[in-house]
């Protein structure tokens, strides 16, 4: 019963006769303490309980119109399967968990634009992505740590969102730069080089790994900062093989990777190169050819040591084959973390579903894999008061005060000559 309710209920309950003043004003003191009484019954009552109205309501931001086309297919893939394990498994609350998707395109300004539209237009609870660094700070300092919106980066790696002003909302399911621009430069010592040009790209995600690179690396550098949206970075390349660079060092987003690998290539000034996770798909093998290509290493995100087989079975029976794009297996934890974390708190508000993120993937519990059975058990588990820890398809997701992984794998692969892109090691980091 409402409030309102109640008192309309008490108005018609108390009837005096109107000839009686005193008679009157004594009925009238008795139901407002009657009314004050059961109000506060009411109150008491529902205390810690959650209403489930409305279902859990998830949403992924990404670039699509921009960007990789092979990566945002991934993404999408891995959330939409995500949503689909949870559903599978009777929902969230017993309920179906809905999704929307909004493309962000590679803009700060659209990211923002985008997640106001989620969060007031669209009522969705939490949020997975942005996938770039400059689209989550704005998105966490500019709407969800003030709206109190949960959301986890599958892919921003910039340390800048270490220290962002997002009231806690903001989680990250990759590790940061300070973790691949050392693996990295370890990597270009280890191929035998001691002499590399640095091609950046001038944003806060290529300027903080490019930083993180020439801070742990010890030989001979060029580094050259490109601006986004040049159709040409000639110049740029002459410039950081101006000083006997052996190899190259690739720190930009495809579409501009593809340009510069391209023009090294036609300009005779590198046949080495050195990419960062970014680079992870075959968009690169089709527009350079895997010939060029062959045999030149990068690193990234990587799953930990088990391959998370129940998943990669679940993904290629869904969609005929096994994502080759990066971040794709980050996008699923973070949708599956999410739901786990309001199923744990018994709701949907997001403040609620912040404060249960850490505790369903870390501590003590039952542990839970990724993949169709594993979200189910965590589910049930879950709704029946107990604890859990989830272990997710690209590894484990243990955050710290700042939403930074406590540890994680960093993965060396390389460029074949046939055309794919072949696992080589994983290096674990602690913070």
């Amino acid at each position: 019963m409402t409030p309102r309710l109640l008192t309309s209920c008490l108005r018609r309950s108390v009837q005096v006769p109107p000839w009686s003043n005193r008679s009157i004003a004594t009925s009238h003191a008795l139901a407002v303490r009657l009314l004050v009484t059961l109000l506060l019954l009411l109150v008491f009552a529902t205390c810690g309980e959650t209403r489930h109205d409305q279902p859990l309501k998830l949403g992924l931001l990404t670039y699509i119109s921009e960007g990789s086309a092979q990566n945002a297919q991934d993404r999408q893939r891995a959330f939409h399967l995500a949503i689909a394990h949870l559903n599978q498994a009777g929902g969230v609350f017993g309920r179906t968990v809905e999704a929307v998707v909004a493309d962000t395109a590679q803009n700060p300004d659209r990211a923002v634009s985008e997640a106001r539209r989620l969060v007031e237009a669209e009522d969705v609870h939490a949020i997975v992505g942005p996938s770039t660094s400059v689209n989550s700070l704005a998105v966490a300092e500019r709407v969800t740590g003030s709206a109190g919106i949960p959301f986890i980066s599958p892919a921003a790696g910039t340390a800048r969102l270490t220290d962002a002003a997002d009231n806690d909302f903001f989680f990250r399911a990759t590790l940061s730069h300070r973790a691949y621009g050392p693996a990295l430069a370890r990597l270009a010592g280890e191929r035998g080089f001691d002499n590399v040009g640095v091609l950046y790209r001038d944003d806060l995600w290529g300027q903080g790994l490019a930083q993180a690179f020439d801070q742990a690396w010890d030989g001979a550098i060029r580094s050259v900062a490109v601006e986004i949206g040049q159709s040409s970075v000639a110049d740029a390349l002459r410039e950081s093989a101006a000083g006997g660079a052996q190899v190259l060092v690739v720190l930009l987003y495809p579409a501009e990777a593809v340009t510069a690998a391209r023009e090294s290539l036609d300009l005779g000034l590198y046949d080495q190169f050195l990419w960062n996770g970014a680079l992870r798909n075959l968009d690169l093998i089709e527009a350079i050819g895997a010939d060029a290509l062959a045999d030149s290493y990068g690193v990234g995100a990587s799953a930990t040591g088990q391959p998370a087989p129940a998943w990669v079975e679940s993904y290629v029976q869904a969609y005929g084959e096994p994502p080759v794009g990066s971040y794709a297996r980050e996008v699923y934890d973070s949708t599956i973390a999410l739901a786990l974390a309001a199923q744990a708190g018994n709701s949907t508000d997001g403040t609620v579903i912040r404060d249960h993120l850490r505790t369903v993937v870390s501590g003590t519990g039952e542990t839970v894999t990724a993949g169709p059975d594993g979200v189910a058990r965590a589910l049930e588990v879950l709704a029946d008061g107990g604890q859990i820890v989830y272990q997710g398809a690209s590894g484990p997701l243990e955050w710290d005060a700042n939403g930074d992984l406590r540890l994680g794998y960093v993965g060396v692969w390389r460029y074949t000559s046939d055309g794919r892109i072949e696992h080589v090691r994983r290096i674990l980091y602690e913070s």
